[in-house]
C-alpha cells in the first residue's frame, strides 16, 4: 500500500492498494493523474479528502475498472470540536460535499465494488437507491453517520443487494444479514420501532 502524501508517484501500473486518507492538498487534478496511472487499482481510501469531488469519483471509476473497495469517510459536523484539531473549520466550509452527486458517480462508474464505506456522507434516499442499483455486487456497506437516510430507505435499497453480508447503519446498529428471512424480519421490526424521522437532518 502506498500513501500518496509521502510518495507522489502518479504512474504505478501494478499498484492495487492506495491510501490518501486525510490529505487536504490532494485535489481532483492530482487524483485524476493517479487514477490514469493505476489501472489495476482494487482498493482506495480517499477519506477526509475534501478537495476530491464527485467528478473525480466518476473518473476514478472509469480509469480503475477493477476497483473493489472504496473508503470515503467524512468528518461529522454534529460536534465541530471533534474535527477542528484535524481539519480547520474554514477548510471544511469551503469544500462542501454533495452526497447524492458522489452516489451517482459511485453507482454509475464503480459497478464492481464489493465493499463501500461512506461514513457521514450527506447522501439521501435517492443517492442510496442509485448505489444499490449500480453496485449490485456489494457485500459490505458502511453507512454509519449517514443521517439523511432512514431504515425504510435502507431496507428498500438493500433489496437490490443480494450479496450483502454486512450492513452498518447510521444509528450505530450493525446488522448481519442472513439467509433466514424470518430472523431478518425481527431485526427490521426492532429497527423501525426505534428509528424515526427525528434522526433526519
Amino acid at each position: 500500500m502506498i500513501n500518496i502524501c509521502s510518495h507522489y508517484s502518479y504512474r504505478s501500473p501494478n499498484l492495487q492498494v492506495l491510501s490518501i486518507k486525510s490529505c487536504p492538498h490532494v485535489t481532483d487534478e492530482t487524483m485524476s493523474k493517479i487514477a490514469s496511472g493505476c489501472p489495476l487499482l482494487k482498493e482506495l481510501d480517499i477519506s477526509f479528502c475534501y478537495q476530491i469531488s464527485h467528478k473525480c469519483l466518476a473518473l476514478i471509476g472509469q480509469q480503475c475498472p477493477n476497483l473493489r473497495i472504496l473508503r470515503r469517510h467524512l468528518m461529522t459536523r454534529f460536534n465541530p470540536s471533534q474535527q477542528e484539531p484535524f481539519l480547520p473549520r474554514e477548510y471544511l466550509d469551503t469544500c462542501p460535499q454533495d452526497g447524492d452527486s458522489e452516489a451517482v458517480a459511485i453507482g454509475k462508474f464503480m459497478p464492481q465494488l464489493v465493499q463501500l464505506e461512506i461514513r457521514f456522507s450527506k447522501l439521501t434516499n435517492k443517492g442510496l437507491a442509485l448505489i444499490s442499483e449500480g453496485c449490485i455486487n456489494l457485500e459490505h456497506l458502511d453507512l454509519f453517520g449517514c443521517m439523511n437516510v432512514t431504515s425504510r430507505d435502507i431496507s428498500n435499497a438493500s433489496s437490490n443487494l443480494k450479496q450483502l453480508k454486512t450492513l452498518k447503519k447510521p444509528h450505530h446498529c450493525t446488522l448481519m444479514l442472513e439467509s433466514n428471512t424470518e430472523r431478518y424480519g425481527l431485526w427490521q421490526l426492532y429497527d423501525e420501532r426505534f428509528q424515526t424521522d427525528f434522526f433526519r437532518i
